[in-house]
């Protein structure tokens, strides 16, 4: 038929003599490149190939091959002997994060706070940002509100949204990644920005001496353990009633009723009864200049009352009206993200997220600074950041020079896809320095709850390019977002579900 040849996947003599003079050129193992012929071109469709082991010669040519290098052999006996991360570290890059701004907020507020061994820093970054106003308002030198008395509310609401979640999906299969993924993490220690807001709004704050934190507070794993066991028992009862016949909503009800009084109990007797929101309280105090004050009040009008002329921004109706700027670059810009079944309070304000390009976020921030107001911001703070010293940046440990290899190869999509990086923690941004030639951030001054002998007494300095790779999110009032911004609010958002990386609590 016509001209063609017959076998198409027959090679000439001249094909052949082309594709041995490239197989003879020397190419570089990390170039990956693989010259091959039609014939061994692999058909379309999935890739059909056995599992292959680990030869034990194979794995000992390797090491005879690593061993070879003289700089591998020093490497050896410096890497093997200590933590790596101490033989890597960069000299340069910690002589070049100083504590040093040119843009900073005139008040930060004190003391450095101690989240201890538990996962609150959520609760801690938010009162350190609400502290400020009282502060000022009550002329204090030193204050903190009580994060033991949100913890205690977040807990008892966490476990009734935890039931309902159960019972709304009692229909779901068990197995089912949807029910797996509640019954995982069940009453986490860390929250988001807007489980904060609905706790004030339903409890108010009080401030920390009259609920200080006890041993479970700091030390939350006992109390996590048995409220989570008891709720996987509760959720087994749950799904069991409904899926049996003529079960009826007060029956459901009643029996929710009675888990959470078993809750109850477990959490006020580790935790300690804590202020009723609706009670008043006294609370006596010496301001700055030594003058003895009390004042009576309820935690609801205590969280309302925060105005001063300093910070007339850190009011509660400022608050409410504050939004979680994010980056996520798995999704479109200026586009409105939302997580299914993440939550905290029955009937409370839902997670919602504006996400944004890390221009638009750091340029809010940089606003927010210049206008004195403290900012609460998420991060994955585990990577390429020293907790002794108290540094945040790309280039803090020299795992190119240690290992031959980059650990940054992947973009920040890339790390959301594949659960190498998320939001693990909350801080507190007060300062900034900017280039004064370029206009853009150098660095940012972060305030921790770690205590006062983590960083520089507790404060640690985060590189720009650190904060572009592993920053996610900035809670800002809105009054400084631009119209763009703002207008995603009335979009209907994106509905992430609950196992997504952007639904991990801080």
């Amino acid at each position: 038929m016509g001209g063609q040849q017959s076998k198409p996947n027959e090679i000439t003599l001249n094909e052949k003599a082309v594709l041995g003079r490239l197989r003879d050129l020397q190419v570089q193992d990390d170039e990956y490149i693989e010259v091959v012929s039609d014939a061994e071109k692999p058909h379309l469709g999935p890739l059909i190939r056995d599992a292959e082991g680990l030869p034990v010669p194979v794995l000992q040519s390797w090491q005879a091959d690593i061993l070879k290098d003289p700089k591998n052999k020093l490497a050896l006996t410096a890497l093997s002997g200590q933590n790596p991360r101490q033989v890597l570290v960069s000299l340069p890059t910690e002589i070049a994060d100083q504590q040093i701004y040119n843009i900073r907020i005139p008040f930060e507020g004190a003391p450095i706070t101690n989240q201890r061994s538990s996962g609150r820093c959520w609760l801690f970054a938010s009162t350190n940002v609400f502290r400020v106003a009282l502060m000022k308002r009550y002329n204090l030198e030193s204050f903190e509100l009580s994060q033991a008395y949100l913890f205690y509310w977040d807990k008892l609401e966490k476990s009734n949204w935890f039931l309902e979640q159960i019972i709304d999906t009692a229909g779901e299969d068990l197995d089912g990644r949807l029910v797996q993924s509640l019954l995982g993490d069940i009453v986490s220690d860390g929250g988001q920005w807007d489980m904060v807001f609905n706790l004030v709004e339903k409890y108010g704050l009080v401030p920390q001496v009259l609920y200080p934190d006890n041993w479970s507070a700091m030390n939350s794993g006992v109390l996590n353990t048995v409220v989570k066991t008891k709720l996987r028992e509760f959720a087994l009862k749950l799904r069991s009633m409904i899926n049996s016949k003529n079960v009826t909503a007060a029956a459901i009800s009643s029996a929710k009723e009675k888990m959470l009084r078993e809750i109850s109990l477990i959490i006020t007797l580790l935790l300690g009864p804590p202020p009723n929101p609706e009670d008043e309280f006294t609370w006596q105090y010496n301001d700055k200049d030594g003058k003895a004050h009390q004042l009576k009040i309820n935690p609801k009008q205590f969280a309302v009352n925060t105005y001063s002329n300093d910070f007339k921004f850190v009011t509660f109706s400022a608050i409410s009206n504050m939004i979680s700027l994010v980056n996520d670059p798995r999704h479109d810009t200026f586009s409105r993200l939302t997580v299914s079944r993440l939550g905290n309070i029955v009937g409370g304000r839902g997670i919602s997220y504006v996400n944004v390009d890390m221009d638009t976020l750091k340029g809010v921030c940089v606003k927010m600074l210049k206008a004195g107001l403290p900012i609460f911001f998420g991060s994955d703070v585990g990577q390429f950041s020293d907790t002794k010293s108290g540094i945040m940046d790309l280039n803090l440990f020299n795992y190119d020079l240690g290992f031959n290899t980059s650990l940054l190869n992947m973009t920040k999509a890339q790390r959301l896809m594949t659960g190498e990086s998320q939001m693990t923690h909350a801080m507190v941004l007060t300062a900034v320095h900017v280039d004064e030639e370029t206009g853009k951030p150098v660095r940012w001054r972060v305030q921790n709850s770690w205590g006062t002998t983590a960083g520089d007494k507790g404060w640690f300095v985060m590189s720009d390019a650190w904060m572009d790779e592993f920053v996610y999110q900035a809670v800002v009032d809105q009054r400084f977002c631009s119209k763009a911004v703002r207008d995603v609010l009335d979009q209907e958002p994106t509905v992430l579900p609950l196992w997504d990386p952007m639904g991990s609590l801080a």
